[in-house]
């Protein structure tokens, strides 16, 4: 069955990843973001990897534009089946150098950008009893840290309300499902692009991963919505985890490396544009693609995602190799040198 599925955010990074893997899957994807040389970019690849697309130039943070977009795939392809949020922005600077109307916007389009989203898809999908809603999180969503204080609290957010509607959904014994797929860093251009305030130019903090590595869990989460969430790299597993077992430890750890992580050893150009307010990949604008600038030293690979995605065999896995372990360790000494060891005094004995 050729499903409908709308992007935001779909013009570069997880968003440009993620409709590029359903074009193969032959869907019609609607490609909602603000950056139309990015949105032409990507309908392309959508249409050439064997799907149908719709660019639709799309602000996220006005719920008129998202139900405006919402209208027109669902005329152009039907009833929306699913429905993945990934579009945001973000300033990277101390708390204390963030303008209000700066927080203020990173958390209209990566917080309301997120709640827009699921209210037209809800509306939607509830009469029909049918459909998918996944969020595209971030381990940045259970462990904050320096330096991007408006976007850790829109991810915070995020999980807070998918929440909320989760347990809605299951009171209703609703058909439609909502996930979270949890992101590490990932080699996306908004490592180019984000308002920064900091002297050297941003990065992601190692280790880094493919937007197409990303894309996957999405995909997987799509196929598989009802999970609460899914975790997508062995760092945000470690991240979350360690949050949990030592957060104190984390707070001073931070303060200590967070700083310095998240920069490069090249300083930032002066005047360097951002895309906080105007996309960069605006009308006759250039197309950033999914990829950052990071190639060179993101993975293309997962085990941590494959090892999810396989539970029951990545437990049978384990359970042999523990049993493997422990027989080896109950093995009694060798027959041969316990026997010369038992019977060398008898010889010698023997011989007197």
């Amino acid at each position: 069955m050729i499903q409908t599925v709308v992007i935001t955010g779909a013009s570069a990074g997880i968003g440009r990843a993620t409709a590029r893997l359903f074009g193969r899957r032959g869907a019609d994807v609607g490609l909602l973001a603000r950056g139309e040389a990015g949105l032409d970019a990507a309908a392309r690849e959508v249409e050439e990897a064997g799907g149908r697309a719709l660019a639709l130039p799309t602000d996220v943070a006005d719920y008129d534009q998202v139900e405006a977009a919402a209208a027109a795939v669902e005329e152009a392809f039907g009833p929306i089946d699913v429905w993945i949020n990934v579009a945001f922005t973000s300033v990277f600077a101390p708390f204390d150098e963030i303008g209000p109307d700066e927080f203020r916007r990173v958390t209209e389009v990566s917080y309301l950008g997120f709640v827009h989203g699921t209210q037209v898809a809800l509306a939607r999908m509830l009469p029909r009893d049918a459909g998918t809603i996944v969020q595209v999180g971030s381990a940045l969503g259970y462990r904050a840290i320096p330096l991007q204080s408006a976007y850790c609290g829109a991810k915070h957010a995020v999980n807070g309300f998918t929440s909320s509607i989760r347990t809605e959904l299951l009171h209703a014994r609703s058909n439609v499902h909502i996930t979270v797929v949890q992101m590490p860093a990932v080699n996306t251009p908004q490592f180019s692009w984000v308002l920064s305030r900091l002297p050297n130019r941003p990065q992601p903090v190692p280790p880094i991963y493919q937007p197409e590595v990303a894309a996957r869990g999405v995909a997987y989460a799509v196929d598989h919505p009802r999970r609460k969430e899914y975790l997508v790299g062995s760092s945000t597993v470690a991240t979350i985890v360690g949050n949990k077992i030592a957060p104190a430890l984390l707070d001073r750890y931070l303060a200590r490396t967070g700083f310095a992580a998240q920069q490069t050893d090249r300083k930032a150009a002066p005047g360097r544009p951002d895309n906080l307010w105007q996309p960069l990949d605006g009308p006759g604008g250039h197309d950033h693609g999914a990829h950052g600038i990071f190639d060179d030293r993101a993975h293309g690979h997962a085990p941590q995602l494959w090892l999810s995605h396989h539970r029951a065999l990545a437990t049978a896995l384990l359970a042999g190799a523990l049993a493997a372990v422990m027989a080896r360790r109950r093995r009694p000494q060798g027959h041969c040198g316990g026997s010369r060891l038992r019977y060398a005094p008898a010889r010698k004995r023997a011989r007197r």
